[in-house]
């Protein structure tokens, strides 16, 4: 439990420090209720000290990419795409959330998983019944993510666009991606190099799928409520490469 406390304090420090708009903070915003979530239905598990340590050591992976950038390095390939464009004018909050959530459960959580059970001892079908377990908590906080972040009815043939890419992304799926990697993972433990390299390619996988969530939609100044120093999207490109700057990650 006191894993979970640190990492739910250290969500709560980076969301007092970001702008609301920002597109890690949208992301932070909905991982931060995740993980009181998940802390405060420890008990409903199975193993509920392994879940406290998969939590922590989960957490730790978004962590050290947002410590990774505010020292002007370049984080995994999986979360380029996010803090990249994490201030574009026309990419939509849902948008961030759900890029977020795909580098942390699609990269993160089988490298999360595998790193846990080599701390405990355990083999990942020992983990397996508590992971799908949280599966229904993970289920139900992307569709309030969706709700809260996507435009109301009246507005959702302008938005198609935006519906139709999003639509194709599922919580399920990225979940059970992540468990199949877990599984080839696991097969490969006594085979680092071409463990090493199944990570190499699945941090870059993600990191082209995240980019595809994050494609700029000109959907105009409904599309989100971000700041612009100027109008247009000459203005939207300045703002987003001022941002990339100080992010301390190389243009395109």
């Amino acid at each position: 439990m006191r894993r979970i406390d640190a990492v739910v304090r250290r969500l709560r420090t980076i969301a007092a420090e970001l702008p609301p708009a920002d597109g890690v903070a949208v992301f932070n915003r909905m991982y931060l209720t995740v993980t009181e979530s998940v802390r405060d239905r420890l008990g409903g598990f199975a193993d509920p000290s392994a879940m406290g340590v998969l939590d922590a050591v989960f957490a730790g992976r978004y962590l050290l990419a947002v410590d990774a950038v505010a020292a002007r390095r370049r984080p995994p390939a999986c979360w380029r795409p996010l803090f990249e464009l994490r201030a574009h004018p026309e990419v939509h909050p849902v948008q961030f959330a759900l890029a977020g959530m795909n580098a942390h459960i699609q990269h993160d959580l089988p490298l999360a998983v595998l790193d846990t059970c080599r701390r405990l001892g355990r083999e990942p079908d020992q983990l397996a019944g508590d992971y799908h377990r949280i599966n229904d908590l993970l289920a139900g906080v992307e569709t309030a993510v969706r709700e809260q972040l996507m435009p109301g009815p009246d507005l959702l043939e302008r938005f198609e666009p935006l519906t139709h890419r999003l639509g194709a992304w599922s919580v399920d799926t990225a979940r059970d991606a992540a468990w199949a990697s877990v599984r080839v993972l696991w097969e490969l433990r006594e085979r680092p190099a071409a463990a090493a390299a199944f990570s190499t390619a699945l941090d870059g996988a993600v990191g082209l799928l995240g980019r595809a969530l994050l494609l700029p939609l000109a959907l105009g100044p409904a599309a989100g409520p971000f700041p612009t120093t100027g109008s247009g999207p000459a203005a939207g490109r300045a703002q987003a490469q001022a941002q990339l700057e100080c992010s301390g990650l190389p243009s395109a």
